[in-house]
């Protein structure tokens, strides 16, 4: 199935896409399925990101390709680190260009969200603590990464991590395409079965370190073709089984 958060008017909810309908849920699915009963056209609602996390994992270098143009050597192991929750942002909305940076990143991940307390999990026990998959943007201040020698600035701008469109429990993530295009221009393409560490091994790693709560993201890492995004332009990322998820860039308004 298909999952999303959504808004009519003021009514903010959650609920399962069924074709050109939405079925309204008590609360988040990941959470557990209980319908309302109330149902409203797909058109009439505006997307939000699908999940409330109260935190972002995220795994640096999992594709070879794009830690050789990083530079240096491949990682002997998995590099996490923590987008803050004030990074969330929603489908079709705009991502803030901050004026503290002169170069702002794309980079098109694979993302999950936990359905249940996840510590210490082991790798074949995986799946039992994903509850569905979607798309998310890992927005980057390139040159702030480089200065600051670690990547929590960077990172961490608020609207620095689109989600969506919605959340499916239909797709088997081993070996999906990955593709961001810029202004419609491809500018990464490469799939999940280029990881070098799948998204079981993964889940273990960052579990034996920290929980995972539910609703709570862990993104999967992006392939080669990273590059700049500049107001006005308009990124999309896209996940074979999944959908589009598509942001405006904008400059980020003065105070």
């Amino acid at each position: 199935m298909k999952y999303i958060r959504a808004k009519h008017m003021d009514f903010v909810f959650w609920a399962v896409l069924a074709g050109d309908r939405v079925k309204v849920l008590e609360k988040a699915p990941y959470l557990g399925l209980s319908y309302t009963g109330l149902e409203l056209n797909f058109l009439d609602v505006t997307l939000l990101a699908p999940c409330e996390p109260s935190k972002i994992v995220a795994v640096g270098k999992n594709y070879y390709d794009h830690a050789m143009e990083l530079g240096g050597e491949a990682p002997k192991q998995p590099i996490i680190f923590i987008k803050p929750s004030t990074t969330v942002n929603h489908p079709d909305c705009e991502i803030p260009y901050p004026d503290t940076s002169k170069r702002v990143d794309y980079e098109c991940e694979l993302a999950f969200v936990i359905k249940k307390e996840a510590y210490r999990v082991k790798k074949e026990e995986a799946n039992n603590y994903i509850f569905a998959y979607t798309c998310l943007n890992d927005v980057t201040a390139r040159d702030i990464q480089n200065i600051d020698g670690q990547w929590t600035r960077s990172k961490s701008f608020n609207g620095f991590a689109p989600i969506g469109p919605w959340l499916t429990d239909e797709l088997d993530p081993s070996d999906v395409k990955v593709e961001t295009r810029l202004n419609g221009e491809i500018k990464q393409i490469s799939r999940t079965s280029k990881f070098m560490w799948g998204i079981p091994e993964l889940l273990e790693f960052i579990t034996d370190c920290m929980t995972l709560n539910p609703g709570d993201v862990v993104t999967t890492g992006t392939p080669a073709g990273i590059g700049p995004m500049l107001p006005g332009d308009v990124v999309e990322v896209e996940i074979e089984g999944i959908g589009v998820l598509r942001n405006r860039v904008i400059k980020r308004p003065a105070l």
